[in-house]
């Protein structure tokens, strides 16, 4: 007979046996796949697989035995669908850190899965510096140049502009070296390749002597600070704005080089200006029905405001603290098209009295000569809009991108946009010459997604 209490603790080792996970009890059954987001939440994927090889061999022993798509993946910090696989998800965190250096060519190796946060330092070490860096840093170093990421200032191209080597692994699993001398042709179309070329496992950059920036940031008028462009970005290395949405004003940022010594560090509370981001957060969601009160107050906010200039190494004053999701549309338009872009994206968002309260960013950057970047052949001017993570961006994004198409945008390849490959293939001189390097180094198209395989023209079978 069984007592009372004897059945209570059967019934508890029943219980916590159930409660196992099921591969404790079953070891042949399947593990069950891991969901993946990006940082903003609004892509997501449940591949079979997560890989992380350790090495290089153990990286081609992965691709040449895969099945299905492969997908490369870093910080996740794209909004586009570029990393979504049901398949094959691959992780390079393990090829990470600087591998080499050179002090005559002031040349720097890492591992293509280092983030770009964790750069600065072994690169000060070593007394050399990245030439330009973009507002944010974590993305992982292959991440950020598969997408043309960039920073701002008229004599400055993308991260991608600055690779003077790369080593990838194509469909096949053979590993190539290039660079302008090696491989130029592939050297060319991978700086800028959306992982649709092979995995790149480390990359060389270009890069200049340790120095230190001074920040200096004031609010002006926006109408003003456009009619003043020209003097803003020929007389600072590094200029942008940040304009308020439904007000006058923007946040105008330049940065220098400077030798005086660093400023006190700012302290964590006060990083990411969140009293000022909730006030305006607050705004729009309580005012957006009277649109005169609104500005008047966005616009009386600038005397509660003050900065003090900030010096420091180049690395600690270029990227900023990203303590709110959003999600982000991105294009890039000719130079001498940026205020008109500017001012008629500002018309729309005021006179359809849009729903957003983030700002939108204004930056330039430097042409180059990469197939795929979207500053190839022309000087640009980079116009961000933003909607907070929480709040529905189709709508908004939706009324603005006819804007950026009108005047020739090409989008940022690691941020929302609608765009497929007819309009693609317009805007870009060189895609053939991409599109057919990638049919031959992939003809299965093992590393397509679905996103991908819109925007080349593909059809997936």
């Amino acid at each position: 007979m069984v007592s009372r209490r004897q059945l209570l603790q059967r019934a508890s080792l029943l219980g916590a046996c159930l409660a196992l996970p099921a591969r404790s009890l079953w070891a042949a059954e399947t593990p069950r796949p891991i969901p993946w987001r990006n940082w903003s939440g609004v892509q997501s994927c449940l591949p079979l697989e997560r890989a992380a090889p350790q090495n290089l061999d153990e990286l081609v022993q992965l691709i040449r035995k895969a099945t299905g798509k492969i997908r490369p993946v870093g910080a996740g910090h794209s909004f586009s669908a570029l990393v979504p696989t049901n398949d094959t998800l691959l992780s390079l965190a393990h090829f990470s850190g600087l591998l080499a250096h050179d002090a005559q060519t002031l040349q720097a190796e890492f591992g293509a899965g280092t983030p770009m946060s964790t750069m600065g330092a072994p690169l000060r070490d070593v007394g050399q510096a990245l030439i330009n860096m973009a507002d944010t840093d974590y993305q992982t170093l292959a991440g950020a140049i598969a997408t043309s990421t960039h920073g701002t200032g008229i004599g400055f191209g993308s991260y991608s502009s600055n690779v003077c080597g790369l080593q990838l692994v194509s469909a096949a699993g053979e590993v190539l070296d290039c660079s302008r001398e090696q491989n130029p042709e592939l050297f060319a179309a991978a700086r800028v390749s959306l992982g649709a070329l092979g995995v790149v496992t480390k990359v060389r950059m270009q890069n200049r002597a340790a120095f230190r920036l001074r920040e200096r940031q004031w609010l002006g008028k926006t109408e003003e600070l456009l009619e003043d462009i020209d003097n803003l970005k020929r007389d600072n290395q590094h200029w942008e704005m940040l304009v308020v949405t439904h007000s006058d004003y923007a946040l105008a940022v330049a940065l220098n080089e400077t030798e005086d010594p660093a400023t006190p560090p700012v302290p964590p509370d006060e990083e990411g200006g969140n009293g000022f981001i909730d006030i305006i957060e607050g705004l729009d969601k309580h005012l957006s029905d009277s649109p005169g009160l609104r500005r008047s107050l966005l616009n009386n906010m600038r005397h509660l405001a003050s900065f003090d200039d900030r010096v420091d190494a180049s690395y600690e004053i270029y990227a900023n603290v990203r303590n709110v999701r959003f999600n982000e549309m991105e294009y890039s338009v000719p130079a001498e098209h940026g205020p008109a872009c500017l001012r008629e994206i500002l018309k729309r968002i005021d006179d359809g009295n849009l729903r957003t309260w983030m700002p939108v960013e204004y930056r330039y950057v430097k042409a180059d000569d990469i197939p795929l970047s979207m500053f190839e052949g022309r000087d640009s001017c980079a116009i961000s809009i933003h909607q907070h993570y929480s709040m529905d961006h189709h709508d908004f994004f939706a009324a603005i991108e006819p804007i950026f198409w009108k005047y020739q945008g090409r989008p940022h390849w690691g941020k929302l946009h609608s765009l497929g490959a007819r309009q693609l293939q317009s805007l870009y001189p060189r895609w053939k010459e991409f599109t057919e390097l990638r049919q031959a180094l992939d003809p299965q198209g093992r590393f397509v997604n679905a996103h991908l395989a819109g925007l080349f023209g593909l059809n997936l079978g």
